[in-house]
């Protein structure tokens, strides 16, 4: 399939992009600028694009993430610590930020003709947001269907949404995914801070893979505390 990889430049992305390029034909990359205060992670995915020899492209989208209010991703609130499961967690959320971007992604694939869009969400991702669960991956490839239904067969491939996040670093290892090439911490600082819901689940999925962690934190030993201290019900 000739594929478009939805690409952030974090561990997740690029790990998809280089299973992609393996198993597949990886037509491009493709990211967004929502205004993210962790903006930093675009240039991992170019990074990504000129070590895959394909092309990236990057849609700006800031001026609707302006209106998204709310989100300490792209507003002046703390990104919390501890678990990625914790309730707390809910202040990440940008409203509807996967289903905007995959409609764009689709819209773009059916313009480039290609076969299919892929995004790298996981059964990690399915706590906190609802636009990575299975049920909205499946919706939104029918609406797809519909919407571009006479003019393009695009397929939404998502291999992790049922997987976990050390699924995804075991794949990323099997593909030679360079796993210090990537970013994941929403702070956006000079190293990740350790700390957050996405370094700490970071952190937790090399140690569940079993896999040597290349990754500069300011806390290492954070998530042991976070991990150990909470659990959670995983929302289908």
């Amino acid at each position: 399939m000739k594929t478009i990889v939805i690409c952030s430049g974090g561990l997740d992305s690029v790990s998809l992009a280089h299973k992609v390029a393996a198993e597949n034909t990886l037509l491009a990359l493709l990211s967004f600028d929502y205004g993210q205060r962790h903006k930093k992670e675009l240039d991992f995915a170019a990074a990504c694009a000129v070590r895959l020899n394909v092309p990236h492209h990057i849609i700006d989208i800031r001026a609707i993430g302006a209106h998204l209010t709310g989100s300490a991703l792209t507003d002046d609130i703390a990104v919390p610590d501890g678990h990625y499961a914790e309730d707390t967690m809910k202040a990440t959320v940008v409203p509807n930020r996967n289903a905007i971007m995959l409609a764009i992604a689709f819209g773009v694939a059916a313009a480039q003709k290609a076969d299919a869009v892929a995004t790298a969400v996981h059964g990690g991702d399915h706590f906190i947001y609802p636009d990575c669960r299975p049920g909205f991956i499946d919706a939104f490839q029918a609406m797809q269907n519909h919407a571009t239904q006479g003019y393009a067969d695009v397929t939404l491939h998502a291999p992790y949404v049922n997987g976990s996040k050390a699924d995804i670093v075991t794949d990323g290892a099997r593909h030679g995914t360079p796993f210090e090439e990537t970013w994941s911490c929403y702070k956006g600082g000079m190293r990740h801070c350790g700390r957050c819901g996405t370094c700490v689940e970071r952190r937790e999925a090399f140690h569940l893979a079993a896999i040597a962690d290349p990754t500069d934190y300011e806390d290492a030993d954070f998530w042991l505390s976070a991990t150990g201290g909470f659990a959670a019900t995983e929302v289908k």
